[in-house]
């Protein structure tokens, strides 16, 4: 992909509005500038700090009209051909004046060529300019192109420390080169320069603070969350159909020269406290790759469309972290169809269906449900999601598991307990309410100014009443519908 070449078969084909959405605004006069004289037109630059200048190696004042109308108005009425690339514009594309002055000027082209170039961040151009219009988007930089921009970073600390040479191996060059994918190349050199100047070396630990803060660059509107922290899968109890089945795709997820299909994600249903969100940590854990969480409670917009956009953004922000793990929590809360909100859960689930359909990134995409019901056949069939697990209440080897592990997250030794006892009297318990077990017991003791003892762990049993029978009817059907439908997690 050559930027120069595509910009200039553009101003070539005789569009009169081309549209750049950039964070790298002096990347794009760059390329305008490089081609100037071969299109033989004229380049102005214009914001409305400084004015319309021309742009000729240096710029020089061609006349003021800082004012939008003005500059607009000037341009009409000039004879000569020319590139005005108008910088940060958008603003001022609501304005019926202001767009009535641009259709003038994109119906006059064929008389005079004038090209508009509006430069921004975000651009929307109104739908009346929109057969008169174009877009062109500024390539980002491929692996080779990454690899060189940290070289020549590494050149500049070298530099500046008496030539000594930059410490690191070629894994972690080779990781930060692949981590710094989806960004623009001012992002991956300042990226670059946060992970060599700190200490003269690229190491793993290096690796992780330059996810971190690229997920800040790209995450600007705040709906996607950075999990800091992932389980691994030893942290987990059970789930063993579920952790052979990661074990068989891990490495063939991470690959970059695999000739087999990348997984493309799984949907986990289950009675509430299961684990299905731990489940979800622990694939970003075991695969050592960033976890995101889509947040669909910040997602939805009460203006018409920008949901849609929200969710679009997100999930090109997801492609741009790639290797990782998406993580949808309670997926059915968010599409279920419902009919007092405009269609905006049919329009949510038409863009993640085709998103699934589509994307070629290595996003694994974890969703977690616990009413399947209230999800659309469309979603659930075999294609859109590589395999539906469902995990169910635990089963006493692992009940007697999940005791372990949380009396020994808070320094109990197992073997002063009697764990099969505890993990026969928790029949029916979730995961999650086992732990609140523990929890309750602990508080209990401590107010004794005690260790908590089996006799404190069992009363705390007999006083819970498990969601499998508040809830028993809701239970069974979900278990019942599961038994041949879906894959055993355990």
């Amino acid at each position: 992909m050559n930027d120069r070449r595509d910009l200039e078969l553009l101003l070539r084909s005789h569009v009169p509005i081309i549209t750049i959405e950039t964070r790298e605004e002096l990347r794009a006069l760059e390329l305008l500038a490089d081609l100037e004289r071969d299109t033989g037109m004229s380049l102005y630059k214009w914001t409305v700090t400084e004015g319309l200048q021309r742009l000729l190696g240096q710029f020089t004042l061609e006349g003021e009209h800082h004012e939008p109308v003005d500059v607009l108005g000037a341009i009409k009425r000039s004879g000569a051909q020319g590139i005005y690339a108008l910088l940060d514009f958008h603003p001022y594309l609501d304005e019926p004046t202001h767009v009535r002055l641009i259709k003038d000027i994109a119906l006059q082209h064929d008389m005079a060529r004038r090209v508009l170039v509006f430069i921004s961040h975000e651009i929307t151009i109104p739908p009346e300019l929109g057969a008169y219009s174009a877009n062109f988007s500024l390539n980002l930089p491929n692996r080779e192109r990454r690899k060189k921009i940290i070289k020549e970073v590494a050149g500049q600390w070298m530099g500046t420390n008496n030539g000594q040479r930059v410490k690191t191996n070629n894994t972690a060059l080779e990781q930060l080169v692949d981590n710094l994918s989806g960004l623009t190349s001012n992002e991956v050199k300042r990226l670059a320069r946060k992970a060599i100047f700190d200490d003269g070396a690229i190491t793993e630990d290096d690796l992780s603070k330059v996810v971190q803060a690229k997920y800040q660059l790209l995450n600007r509107d705040g709906v996607l969350h950075y999990e800091f922290s992932t389980e691994k899968f030893s942290d987990v109890a059970g789930l063993v159909r579920l952790k052979e089945w990661l074990s068989h795709r891990g490495e063939v997820f991470r690959s970059t020269d695999s000739k087999l299909d990348k997984p493309k994600g799984i949907l986990l249903l289950g009675v509430q406290g299961c684990g299905k969100s731990l489940a979800a940590k622990s694939v970003a854990g075991t695969w050592g790759v960033p976890l995101l969480r889509l947040d669909f409670g910040t997602l939805f917009n009460k203006f018409h469309g920008e949901t849609e956009r929200n969710l679009r953004e997100s999930l090109k922000t997801a492609e741009a972290m790639a290797p990782c793990v998406l993580w949808v929590d309670e997926i059915e809360k968010a599409i279920a169809s419902a009919d007092n909100d405009g269609g905006t859960s049919k329009r949510v689930q038409a863009t993640l269906l085709t998103w699934l359909a589509e994307k070629s990134a290595a996003v694994f995409l974890v969703a977690t449900a616990n009413d399947i019901s209230a999800l659309a056949p469309e979603l659930v069939r075999k294609g859109r999601f590589d395999e539906i697990f469902f995990v169910d209440l635990p089963a006493p080897a692992v009940r007697r598991k999940i005791f372990e592990i949380h009396l020994a997250k808070r320094g109990l030794e197992t073997g002063m307990y009697n764990v099969d006892d505890l993990s026969e009297q928790t029949e029916g318990f979730s995961g999650a309410e086992i732990e609140q077990v523990v929890v309750a017991a602990s508080y209990r003791a401590h107010a004794q100014n005690q260790r908590p003892d089996q006799t404190m762990l069992v009363e705390e049993i007999q006083q819970t009443r498990p969601l499998s029978v508040v809830m028993a009817e809701r239970v069974a059907t979900i278990r019942e519908w599961a038994r041949n439908r879906t894959v055993s997690a355990d």
